[in-house]
């Protein structure tokens, strides 16, 4: 098991893997919808299908296939799943207005894999205080990734092509495979023996998801049409669009740098402060008169994407037992997937009936719902570690 490895091996491992394949997964993430609009000549609704069909594919193999299986042929298909990735992710260098569509298809496929079972492996230490810690550091390397992946391609772009940036992304997905041995899986139980109806009625569980919700549906619209939006309104550059995200990012990872060095015991207070700035931002980029108040609200938004990962993930390590936290995340990150899914096509279709600034103020108001359902679950939040798992 995990717990019985020193914790920096741990550590290392979890680190190395998370920004591998996260800040290679943000990169084709934020550079697909560009190069499918300007390169490519999709229309708004046909870009928001375009990323609404890779994160239906992680859907798929997360809800579907990662889920339902025992720790042996799970880390089975993770040790495939990497090795698809690796090859997969050079072939984005040879795409066209064809080729993007499997290409996007089987890169979100085979992350379905890698990602829920990255999260559960950060997850098995026996001690509380350093499992949350090592979550914590999990999420803040996600924010680390985030930041120095906009930052290498904005310099890439100054010299090179949107489709040629993938060649030089494409050693990530190598250091993932590679690291990709060393991810530890619990002998968990069978997903045949776990109702879905146990993992989705636990307080803990559902905490977790309305809290995500409240950031990943804005989230999915900003990082579909974001860049885009920079691009129309005022006429910037790709290497500044891929500036602003690494501002964005650079605030979501002092938000959890914070929540590494402070492990939150109310939890729920935050959920709170997120939605709130969550609001601002939403308000503040839908507003925007000039490109320098675009990328505030960018540092705005980015705080409360700090925030909201890593607490929900603190809830179902709060509110289910290790042999239970596999099949809880899968379903966690198969939800959110969903979201991935379905944000981009509706958004899209938005976008083009009422243009950029109604569309990303048109989310407040399902935010401020989202929160309502949330309080309904606040009082379990505080209560001792697995209790929140249980159920009414």
């Amino acid at each position: 098991m995990i717990s019985k490895r020193p914790y920096i091996v741990v550590l290392t491992v979890i680190v190395s893997m998370t920004f591998a394949v996260r800040s290679s997964n943000n990169m084709f993430s934020t550079t697909v919808p560009l190069l499918a609009m300007y390169n490519f000549h999709f229309t708004d609704l046909m870009v928001g299908l375009l990323s609404a069909v890779g994160a239906g594919a992680t859907f798929i193999m997360s809800a579907m296939i990662n889920s339902r299986l025992h720790s042996g042929p799970r880390r089975l298909l993770f040790l495939v799943s990497s090795f698809t990735y690796m090859v997969i992710y050079p072939l984005f260098y040879f795409s066209n207005y064809i080729l993007i569509w499997p290409l996007v298809i089987i890169a979100g496929f085979v992350l379905g894999s890698l990602m829920p079972n990255i999260i559960t492996s950060a997850s098995l230490l026996d001690n509380k205080t350093q499992r949350e810690r090592l979550l914590s550091i999990y999420t803040l390397t996600l924010s680390l990734s985030l930041i120095a992946g906009p930052t290498i391609e904005s310099e890439i772009l100054l010299k090179f092509s949107l489709i040629q940036s993938f060649l030089f992304f494409t050693a990530l997905p190598v250091v993932a495979f590679i690291s990709s041995f060393y991810i530890q899986f619990p002998e968990d139980k069978s997903a045949e023996k776990i109702p879905y109806y146990t993992i989705f009625k636990a307080h803990g569980f559902k905490a977790a998801t309305l809290n995500i919700l409240t950031y990943n549906i804005p989230f999915a619209l900003i990082l579909t049409f974001g860049g885009i939006y920079a691009k129309d309104q005022f006429g910037v550059s790709y290497s500044v669009i891929t500036l602003i995200f690494s501002l964005f990012f650079t605030s979501s990872f002092l938000s959890r740098l914070l929540l590494t060095i402070y492990v939150p015991t109310k939890i729920f207070r935050l959920m709170t402060l997120s939605v709130i700035v969550t609001t601002i931002g939403l308000i503040a980029l839908s507003f925007s008169p000039n490109i320098y108040l675009f990328a505030v609200s960018f540092l705005i938004l980015g705080l409360p994407h700090g925030f909201t990962y890593p607490l929900s993930i603190i809830s179902i390590s709060r509110g289910f037992e290790q042999t239970m936290r596999s099949v809880a995340n899968s379903y966690f990150f198969s939800l959110m997937m969903i979201v991935g899914a379905l944000m981009p096509v509706i958004s899209g279709f938005i976008v083009g009936s009422v243009g950029f600034r109604i569309g990303f103020v048109s989310i407040v108001p399902v935010v401020v719902i989202l929160y309502i359902l949330l309080r309904k679950e606040a009082g379990y939040l505080e209560l001792p570690e697995k209790a929140i798992g249980t159920v009414e």
